[in-house]
């Protein structure tokens, strides 16, 4: 046991951060099984240890940055079968099959509108902000939403296709601000009803369905925070949906988390508890998946700005946690701002990026600008 506290000792302090030190960073240990646990397994037992109160830190996200921008992650060799079973799972099988598209649906988008209606902005906007001229989580939001209709260049009349819909905040704002008619897609029958209810009115659209059951064709096609369930393997097959659905003079704006280098299986921890069967792509698998199909317009990174929308959601999910504690305990309480906190420390570190890709089929004649809504096509 002394053995483990020693060599876990070590590694937090080739990092900066102390076992029971003072700062808002350092780890404050109550159960001296910690070390064992973390040691065999890795983020997984660092992150249900801290779930089951074995250990606390008055400031998760500077912690987890600690850690990452010391690459504390990469001296550590992975040990426990724990470890290696996901990475397996994840080259043998298609744990993103169409059979498996509403699993993270069901597990996480709908654990309660009321959760996320007190923890999101007023839009219900699950997804990065654009913090550019925002000092408030509601304005970068819209800012947000007005980004991505201005990146389409949409004009009124236009059909839009959004492939992940979350609760209708991009729909509403679309309909609403520019005239279009949205028709959204999800795999979580809370956010379609939500949605539905929200836009009454509007010339929109929701339906429960997975992405590979799209034909239709659209003006321009969004997707906001749904690449990440998509899987490696079937990165490929989504870009051809993309494509087939979109008119030869649209564009096609992609929305999502990524990350530095490529993985095939998704963090333990945050794939157990969080989002089943997610995934990150890289600059690289992305590039791949739209090789010769779609021309690259524009490819912007505003990944920093996740960090203060993360930590505007669980300022919101503390201030609002006693309206929610008779559905949710204190170990979900945990669980929960563990997730929103460690991811906090994974941009602000840089370790993961938010992009957005403007993509079109046949390259736009001049050249690409989201500054105005002139274009035409060669």
């Amino acid at each position: 046991m002394a053995d483990f506290k020693e060599t876990v000792s070590k590694l937090f302090e080739s990092v900066d951060i102390q076992v029971n030190g003072s700062r808002p960073f350092d780890i404050q240990i109550h159960n001296e099984l910690f070390y064992s646990r973390v040691l065999s397994g890795q983020s997984l037992g660092l992150g249900e240890s801290y779930m089951d109160g074995w250990w606390d830190c008055e400031a998760i996200d500077q912690f987890c940055h600690q850690m990452l921008r010391g690459r504390l992650d990469k001296q550590v060799k992975p040990t426990s079968p724990a470890f290696f079973m996901p990475v397996l799972r994840a080259y043998f099988f298609n744990s993103q099959s169409k059979n498996r598209a509403y699993i993270v649906g069901e597990e996480h988008y709908d654990t309660g509108n009321d959760l996320f209606s007190l923890m999101l902005d007023q839009r219900m906007n699950y997804s990065c902000g654009y913090w550019k001229n925002a000092d408030n989580l509601d304005q970068a939001q819209i800012n947000k939403l007005d980004l991505v209709c201005r990146k389409l260049h949409l004009e009124p009349g236009m059909k839009v296709l959004e492939i992940g819909c979350g609760w209708g905040g991009f729909a509403k704002y679309a309909a609403e601000n520019y005239g279009v008619s949205v028709h959204g897609i999800t795999v979580s029958r809370e956010q379609m009803d939500y949605a539905q209810k929200s836009c009454e009115g509007l010339d929109t659209s929701f339906e429960l369905k997975d992405y590979r059951g799209l034909n239709a064709k659209y003006d321009a096609i969004v997707s906001i925070g749904m690449f990440e369930h998509v899987g490696y393997k079937n990165y490929r097959n989504y870009m051809e949906v993309a494509y087939r659905c979109l008119n030869d003079d649209g564009l096609f704006l992609l929305h999502t988390i990524g990350r530095n280098t490529p993985a095939r299986s998704a963090e333990p921890w945050i794939n157990k508890y969080i989002f089943p069967n997610g995934m990150i792509p890289s600059p690289g698998q992305i590039s791949n998946a739209v090789q010769g199909l779609f021309v690259i317009e524009d490819w912007h990174n505003f990944g920093q700005d996740y960090d203060p929308t993360l930590m505007a959601w669980n300022e919101n999910f503390q201030k609002n946690y006693d309206n929610l504690k008779e559905r949710y305990d204190e170990r979900f309480k945990r669980m929960w701002e563990y997730y929103l906190l460690m991811c906090a420390g994974t941009f602000r570190s840089r370790r993961n990026q938010l992009w957005q890709l403007v993509l079109s089929k046949k390259g736009l004649k001049g050249g690409y600008s989201y500054q105005n809504n002139h274009r035409s096509t060669l």
